[in-house]
């Protein structure tokens, strides 16, 4: 299953992404820069093999919720992300405002 949610975050609606799936859950929060997202985002491969696109992303791990999604602090971002500001251990709202 597939929820959309709309999430508040500095006065904006962004898109709140949850999908279901057999023993784990995909969660993602997008912006028209860049998304955060759960442990499942792969920083590693989109730094490395897909730094062309230049893609603005943080990734939290052990979350289940976009509430616990916006709450958590990053453990790892995007080079572009880095050059945003966005650095591991900010929270998932902090890392959005400076996306937005």
């Amino acid at each position: 299953m597939v929820t959309l949610e709309p999430v508040q975050v500095g006065g904006h609606i962004l898109v709140g992404v949850e999908v279901k799936l057999p023993k784990t859950t995909l969660l993602s929060i997008s912006t028209d820069k860049g998304y955060i997202m759960c442990g499942a985002l792969d920083i590693g491969l989109l730094n490395e093999r897909l730094a062309d696109r230049q893609i603005i992303a943080a990734r939290a791990v052990g979350v289940r919720t976009i509430a616990q999604l916006l709450a958590a602090p990053m453990e790892s971002v995007t080079i572009e992300a880095e050059k945003l500001g966005i650095v591991p251990g900010m929270s998932g709202t902090e890392a959005l405002q400076l996306m937005l």
